[in-house]
């Protein structure tokens, strides 16, 4: 064994020893907790945690000495997610206006301090889009036909990212009219003399399939004017989202939008073999798998075309995206019973990546409003503990629990925007402690891991992992 393995194997003992003192200081009762129990337990760390997230994390402005690791692709193995070969589990956010706000310089700042502050808590993962068509400041103005100020913007969006080490998921157009998406599309359809009837016509008629098919190539085809890399070869891009949040509603059957994720996932992958591709579902439970929609919020969600298992099995398809929105598919009004029906709604879906689709699943919105009857600062962190908990319970068991995005973040500044769901860090210390203690436990897992792929001792690391996950 060479100089070097030796100082690894010490460094992996004293890595495993303080993992052990920190067990025995701590029991295990997360797992059974609920409510302020659970809240506490999740927040109350002693100070060796905060330092590790201070030496883990460090300065936003110091970034340049993380330069020595390699920046490398994200990729799938199995039902995890790897990075060089190592596990990387997904502790993320939802900003999906970056691109407008870099498009204006009065309003580009607001990206840099937002990927700084993001930074400085541990979060990794930035979802946004990569789409605005036919609006306000639109990337798409007409069917191929971009504003290049718009897209340099996007540019420097991912350039930005890349500087703060963060990796994004790009949206490439949504369901809803904000930023035009599908809505717009069946209008320049119309515009173009096609006989449409329907919003949904968008994933049956030909025309659109190519108007999409067209933007999908520009985007992955874009080299960046400020990197010089081709977004198809940037490992800053985490993975491309074919549509937020698809639904066709007039097709409840959901074989119309089965043979668009199908046509569009190959697309995607014909040109971009290297990145990884998601949906962008919300997770509902269709025809395919009728012992599964008791997990549904609600009757109707059965009804809007989209079938959670059936929809992920298409080829090209690499891991699964699910939503998390009790108080607007259940009640508004807070109550425990939103708790109650995110811890079941994520395992049923972490179950079911495990057990059909041997795929990571990614609970890649989910939140509550301030604008909700009853809402209170202490109910969003126990949501977001009970979130985050559920996500380590799983990887305690090599699940496929890959992580999760809340919607939403926001720098200082832009309360103009705030949809109800919004975190300013800065004015909610307790929710930034919770969100930073994650990326913490997330990156010692990731430690413990790397040990086991790097020295096949099997035995010792599912005892280690277990020992560790007790003291999370």
């Amino acid at each position: 064994m060479d100089t070097q393995m030796r100082n690894f194997g010490l460094k992996v003992f004293s890595l495993v020893t303080i993992f052990m003192l920190l067990i025995q200081n701590s029991s295990s009762t997360v797992a059974d907790s609920s409510g302020d129990e659970l809240l506490e337990t999740m927040v109350e760390e002693d100070e060796n945690e905060l330092a590790y997230s201070s030496r883990t994390h460090g300065r936003a402005d110091e970034l340049g000495a993380m330069e020595d690791d390699p920046w490398l692709m994200v990729q799938k193995n199995g039902n995890q997610f790897v990075v060089n070969d190592q596990p990387f589990y997904v502790n993320g956010f939802n900003t999906y206006w970056l691109m407008v706000f870099a498009a204006d310089q009065s309003t580009r700042g607001k990206v840099s301090d937002l990927f700084k502050q993001a930074s400085l808590v541990g979060l990794t993962v930035c979802r946004t889009w990569a789409f605005n068509d036919g609006q306000w400041r639109a990337l798409q103005k007409s069917p191929s036909v971009y504003d290049e100020e718009v897209f340099e913007a996007l540019d420097f969006v991912v350039s930005e990212a890349k500087k703060y080490k963060i990796r994004l998921i790009l949206t490439l157009t949504n369901n809803w009219d904000a930023y035009g998406g599908k809505p717009q599309y069946v209008k320049w359809g119309k515009a173009a003399g096609l006989n449409l009837t329907s919003d949904d016509d968008f994933f049956s008629d030909p025309t659109l399939r190519g108007y999409y098919k067209a933007h999908v190539k520009t985007v992955l085809n874009r080299v960046n004017t400020l990197t010089s890399i081709t977004y198809k070869d940037d490992p800053t891009i985490f993975a491309w989202e074919l549509m937020n949040e698809p639904r066709c509603t007039s097709d409840p059957s959901g074989n119309k939008l089965q043979e668009w994720i199908g046509e569009m996932a190959v697309y995607v992958k014909s040109i971009d073999p290297k990145h990884l591709v998601e949906i962008g579902l919300e997770g509902f439970y269709g025809p395919s798998t009728p012992n599964r929609v008791q997990f549904n919020p609600n009757t109707y969600a059965q009804q809007v075309g989209t079938d959670f298992v059936r929809n992920h099995q298409v080829l090209g398809v690499d891991f699964a995206s699910v939503h998390i929105y009790a108080d607007s598919w259940m009640s508004q009004t807070i109550t425990d019973a939103h708790l109650q029906f995110t811890k079941s709604w994520m395992e049923a879906h972490i179950e079911d990546a495990e057990k059909y689709l041997g795929m990571p699943v990614v609970f890649a919105e989910f939140g509550v409003s301030t604008k909700d009857p009853g809402y209170n600062v202490s109910f969003r962190n126990t949501l977001l503990s009970t979130v985050y908990q559920t996500i380590l319970n799983s990887t305690k068991n090599g699940g496929s629990g890959g992580g999760s995005l809340l919607w939403q973040l926001f720098p200082e500044g832009t309360d103009y925007m705030d949809d109800g769901y919004a975190i300013v860090l800065s004015k909610y210390p307790s929710t930034s402690k919770i969100i930073s203690l994650q990326s913490v436990r997330l990156s010692k897992f990731n430690s413990l891991c790397s040990w086991k792929c790097r020295w096949g001792c099997k035995k010792k690391h599912a005892l280690e992992t277990s020992l560790y996950h007790d003291d999370l």
